[in-house]
């Protein structure tokens, strides 16, 4: 393990809500375009806290994985003022809980405080870690030339390309066909 639990939970999550626009998803649409898809996210990555179903909530998800996949993006040194201007405006007061199956980890945010905010802030303290570790390059975009899915490189050696076997495997059979033509 390179980072706490809670912070592999918290990127994971982040990537997979940010690859849910139409251009990384796997289906090719927008796969958080209801309510019910966004309940199924949530209910997936077992997030807890508040949850309130509406159009509203989803709208600001929707506007908070924008924000995530712009920050995913960043060198280290933008990415610490966006963390610092993430975690500044929810008024972040991190603290160990424990709780439903999970050990003690941090949360920064009431677990009542509204959906989006906890996302944001959940993705920034995880962020916090891999600024500290120098890890930021672990974030990555698939290097497959049709897919720009986001995810986080947890190998010993961070040498991972692709965001799945597929992409993967789809690229070396291109590269293979490539070389035979």
């Amino acid at each position: 393990m390179i980072f706490t639990n809670d912070t592999e939970a918290s990127l994971g999550f982040a990537a997979a809500l940010a690859d849910t626009v139409p251009e990384a998803s796997d289906s090719g649409d927008d796969e958080l375009s209801t309510t019910a898809q966004l309940a199924s996210l949530l209910d997936e990555w077992k997030f807890s806290g508040r949850r309130d179903g509406d159009d509203r909530e989803l709208a600001d998800v929707r506007a908070a994985r924008t924000r995530l996949r712009a920050l995913w993006l960043l060198d280290r040194d933008d990415a610490v003022d966006e963390v610092n201007d993430l975690l500044a405006d929810a008024r972040a007061l991190p603290q160990l809980v424990r709780h439903d199956d999970l050990d003690w980890h941090i949360h920064a945010t009431e677990t009542d405080a509204p959906l989006a905010r906890r996302i944001l802030v959940e993705a920034a303290m995880a962020f916090v870690d891999l600024i500290r570790a120098d890890e930021i390059e672990r974030l990555r975009v698939c290097d497959a030339d049709d897919c720009t899915s986001l995810y986080v490189d947890m190998s010993k050696n961070a040498s991972r390309r692709f965001c799945s076997t597929r992409c993967g495997n789809r690229m070396a059979v291109r590269a293979y066909r490539a070389r035979t033509a």
